[in-house]
């Protein structure tokens, strides 16, 4: 855009002010010029424009009305053609601009408003060229940021070269990846994150005492993972500015899908990790190297927490694993963090006494908290692990002290697996195959008798060990007559060659029960 003061320094137009308008009037933006001989024109004019005219209208309407029209369409101001019918601009008009406060400019009778179109068009061409320059240039530095490492601050100081503005970049996650003469409290971080995880992502966000902020997307593959935030409201950005703001963002995305890719090799690495422990035989020859990669003595004693929700459908979500990543390395704590379907598991060297590895968990828990609120994390703990090939117990363990907190979610949010029952002790020592097969030979028929018959016969035994065997109150539990619960678990007795009388058979059907219960 143009201003006013912009067409006065051409002195082929040979322009005088005649009313200079509000305060920086001849400083304003100028959207475009429109020539007009129109009583009122407002109906045609955008905001911005200049209105060209030569009066021509002065018989049908008073100066003041049409000043009035014109104040209606949020217009730049007037440029009153002097001809040789009218060689001095009317006194009625300057006096309306004065009273509106409206600039209004004269134009020699020997030049021609085609002459200002034509001014006009060549600033506006000069422009955009040197718009487009401005981007081209900035384009290579902002790509030569990113190849040489520079990161997001390194884009953000690119950008402020041309424009200096306050900017952050902050994941969805309400992290801040980096920032330029701005400073986001928790609240605020959280506001952003609010808006991306809008649908779409919103354009402003409000950041309380810091007023409204323009959000502009940062995506990698097609998703939204953060964005690049300006500390001033969209209208108050000029055109250059949000121009120079969206291609930055562009180009923060290639940045973000560098730091995915090497995430996603790390978090494979990782996961290949676990399968390793978890395999045995030979793999597991490879867990010390695959340990030293990521910075981990295998050597000295290891912890191995796994990591859940307890609230919510989903046992993890998106994001998960790097937040615990990002806790234990702002720990100065070296870790393996591994995703899976059902909880995220870390391995970390710990030489310090095995008691205050709950303190640690508990603060990871208040992290996790914070970022993904109302799903409650939960942290499974094992024992020590003395050295790497003692890692596929311990692995299991923390494993099912994990499980054991999320189907209890109102208990506590860290837990150490000796802390479970002494049977929980045991299965967590064997594998899942093995467990499963127990369960299925033991219950198998049972439950291929309850859909068979739509029977309830796997939930009545599960009643009758619940109230540890006594009949009038497992009866009562099920609101069912003792005849009919007798008669029930003598058909369990049939089908498993197990009588619920013995103690002995009791446990065999209490732990295929117990297995059942730890998927």
């Amino acid at each position: 855009m143009f201003t006013l003061r912009d067409l006065l320094r051409h002195d082929s137009l040979e322009l005088q002010v005649l009313v200079s308008g509000a305060a920086d009037a001849l400083d304003e933006p100028v959207a475009w010029v429109h020539n007009t001989e129109l009583p009122d024109p407002s109906r045609y004019v955008r905001e911005g424009e200049l209105v060209m005219t030569n009066g021509l209208w002065a018989g049908q309407v008073s100066a003041a009305r049409f000043v009035a029209n014109v104040m209606t369409a949020r217009a730049a101001g007037i440029m009153f053609g002097l001809r040789e019918g009218t060689p001095r601009t009317p006194q009625a008009l300057v006096e309306a601009c004065q009273q509106a406060r409206l600039p209004l400019l004269e134009i020699s009778v020997d030049v021609p408003f085609s002459e200002v179109s034509r001014v006009v068009a060549a600033m506006s061409t000069d422009e955009r060229k040197q718009a487009l320059v401005s981007m081209v240039h900035r384009g290579d530095a902002l790509a030569t940021a990113i190849s040489r490492g520079a990161g997001a601050s390194g884009v953000l100081d690119v950008l402020r070269r041309d424009h200096d503005l306050p900017l952050a970049v902050v994941d969805r996650m309400g992290r801040s990846l980096a920032a330029a003469d701005a400073r986001l409290d928790a609240d605020q971080l959280r506001a952003v994150a609010g808006g991306l995880a809008g649908r779409p992502p919103a354009l402003e966000v409000d950041l309380g005492a810091a007023g409204r902020a323009a959000l502009f997307p940062i995506g990698a593959v097609g998703d939204i993972d953060a964005a690049l935030i300006c500390l001033r409201p969209l209208r108050e950005l000029a055109t250059a500015e949000r121009e120079a703001l969206e291609q930055t963002a562009r180009f923060l995305s290639l940045e973000v899908a560098k730091q995915q890719a090497v995430q996603a090799i790390e978090m494979r690495f990782a996961s290949e990790l676990l399968e390793m422990v978890l395999s045995g035989g030979r793999r597991a020859a490879e867990v010390s190297g695959r340990l030293r990669a990521f910075g981990v003595d295998p050597g000295g004693p290891l912890a191995v927490c796994a990591v859940a929700f307890a609230e919510g459908e989903a046992a993890t979500v998106h994001g998960l694993a790097e937040v615990i990543g990002e806790f234990f390395a702002l720990e100065g704590v070296p870790a393996v963090v591994a995703a899976g379907s059902q909880d995220i598991v870390a391995v970390l060297p710990w030489r310090h006494p095995e008691a205050e590895l709950p303190l640690l968990a508990r603060r990871l828990v208040r992290d996790i908290d914070r970022r993904f609120p109302l799903l409650g994390p939960v942290v499974g703990l094992s024992r020590l692990a003395a050295h790497a090939a003692e890692l596929r117990p311990r692995l299991l363990q923390s494993r099912e002290a994990c499980r054991v907190l999320r189907r209890t979610r109102s208990g506590p949010s860290v837990r150490a697996f000796a802390e479970l029952g002494t049977h929980r002790l045991l299965l967590g020592l064997l594998d899942e195959e093995t467990l499963h097969r127990f369960s299925h030979e033991l219950l198998g028929a049972v439950r291929e008798y309850d859909v068979r018959r739509g029977g309830e016969l796997e939930s009545t035994l599960r009643a009758f060990l619940d109230q540890d065997g006594q009949w009038a109150a497992t009866a009562e539990a099920l609101h069912v007559h003792v005849n009919t619960l007798r008669n029930r678990l003598a058909k369990v007795t049939e089908l498993t060659g197990r009588d619920v009388g013995r103690t002995e058979d009791r446990v065999d059907l209490f732990l295929a029960l117990a297995v059942d219960a730890m998927d």
